[in-house]
C-alpha cells in the first residue's frame, strides 16, 4: 500500500503464515470426520450438487523457491473466483493513520529509549520518516522490523496468484478489508505488542533463521511444523510463550472466523479458489476445519 506519506507499507500477519510444497491426493473423508489438517497445502472442497472449490496455503515471502506448482495452477484454472486474505496492492489512505498511536501518544515511552533508537535506525533504513516512526503503533513497527526482504528478487506467491487470476479474468474477492485486518492487530494487548517487538529487536539472527525454517516447512507442506514455529521456542526468552499464544489467538484463530464467514455464500456457488496464509489452514481451529463443519468434504490434493 502507499500511504499519504509516500512510503510503502503492507499489513501482514506476524505469524509465520503462508505455506506450500504440496504432496499426493488423499482419500475422501466423511464431512463429519474432518482430517487433522496437519499436512498438505492444496485442498479440494466438495459437496453434492456444488462445483468443487479449493483452498491453498500461501507463504508471504518472495523467494525463488516459491511459485505456483502445476496442481495449484490446475485448481486455479477450474475456478471462477479468487478469494484472497487481502487483495494485493489495494491502496487505502487510512492505513497511514490507522498505524499511528492515537491521542498524540509516542512509541519511545512504550519501548524505552534504547529499544526505540534501534527501531528508529532499522525503519529509517527502510525510508520510513522519523515523524511517522515516533507515533507508530508497536505492532506496525514489529511488522516492519520483522518482515523479510525479497530473496533473489521476484514476487510473493500472493502476488503471483493475483496476477494469474487477473490474466484469466477471475473475479477477485478479499476475505478481509484493510481496516478489519488492522483492527485485528489493534486487539492484541499493548503488552504483547511491545514484548514481541523487543524480542524481534533482541534476537535478529534467530528471526532470520526462523524465516528460513518456515520456508522449509512450507516447501514440505508441513502445517504442523509451521504451527510449532509460530508458537516459537523461547528458551532464552521464556516469558514469551504467553505472548505468542495471545498473538496466535488474535491474528490467526479470530481472523479465521471472519474469513470463514466471508466464504459462506461463495462456497455455496462453488468454483472458488481460496488463498490464505498456510497457518490459517492448520488444525481444529483452522479455516479447513470450519469449512468441514459446514458439511463440505475437504480432501488433500497436494
Amino acid at each position: 500500500m502507499r500511504s499519504s506519506a509516500g512510503w510503502t507499507t503492507r499489513s501482514r500477519c506476524w505469524a509465520s503464515a503462508g505455506v506450500v510444497a504440496l504432496a499426493l491426493v488423499a482419500a475422501p473423508l466423511a464431512a463429519h470426520t474432518p482430517p487433522p489438517f496437519t499436512e498438505g497445502l492444496l485442498w479440494r472442497i466438495a459437496k453434492r450438487g456444488v462445483p468443487d472449490s479449493y483452498a491453498f496455503g500461501t507463504l508471504h515471502v518472495a523467494d525463488p523457491r516459491v511459485g505456483i506448482a502445476p496442481p495449484v495452477a490446475d485448481a486455479l484454472a477450474r475456478s471462477r473466483t479468487l478469494a484472497l486474505e487481502l487483495v494485493v496492492g489495494v491502496a487505502d489512505e487510512r492505513v497511514f493513520e490507522l498505524e499511528q498511536l492515537p491521542d498524540g501518544r509516542r512509541l519511545a515511552p512504550l519501548l524505552g529509549q534504547a529499544a526505540y533508537v534501534q527501531v528508529r535506525t532499522e525503519l529509517a533504513a527502510q525510508d520510513v520518516p522519523e515523524r511517522v516512526i515516533e507515533r507508530m503503533k508497536p505492532w506496525a513497527a514489529m511488522i516492519k522490523v520483522a518482515r523479510a526482504a525479497p530473496r533473489g528478487g521476484g514476487t510473493s506467491l500472493d502476488e503471483q496468484l493475483f496476477a494469474a487470476a487477473r490474466a484469466r479474468g477471475l473475479k477477485i474477492e478479499p476475505l478481509e478489508l484493510v481496516d478489519e485486518q488492522i483492527a485485528a492487530f489493534d486487539t492484541v494487548p499493548l503488552e504483547t505488542q511491545v514484548a514481541i517487538l523487543k524480542h524481534a529487536l533482541a534476537d535478529r539472527p534467530a528471526l532470520e533463521a526462523g524465516i528460513e525454517r518456515t520456508l522449509e516447512a512450507w516447501l514440505r507442506g508441513d502445517l504442523a511444523q509451521l504451527a510449532r514455529l509460530n508458537a516459537g521456542s523461547h528458551d532464552r526468552f521464556s516469558d514469551l510463550g504467553r505472548h505468542y499464544a495471545v498473538l496466535t489467538k488474535h491474528l490467526i484463530h479470530d481472523r479465521n472466523l471472519l474469513m470463514h464467514h466471508r466464504l459462506t455464500m461463495p462456497l455455496r456457488a462453488g468454483r472458488v479458489f481460496v488463498a490464505v496464509g498456510a497457518l490459517h489452514l492448520h488444525g481444529e481451529k483452522g479455516l479447513l476445519a470450519l469449512i468441514a463443519r459446514d458439511g463440505y468434504r475437504v480432501t488433500r490434493v497436494h
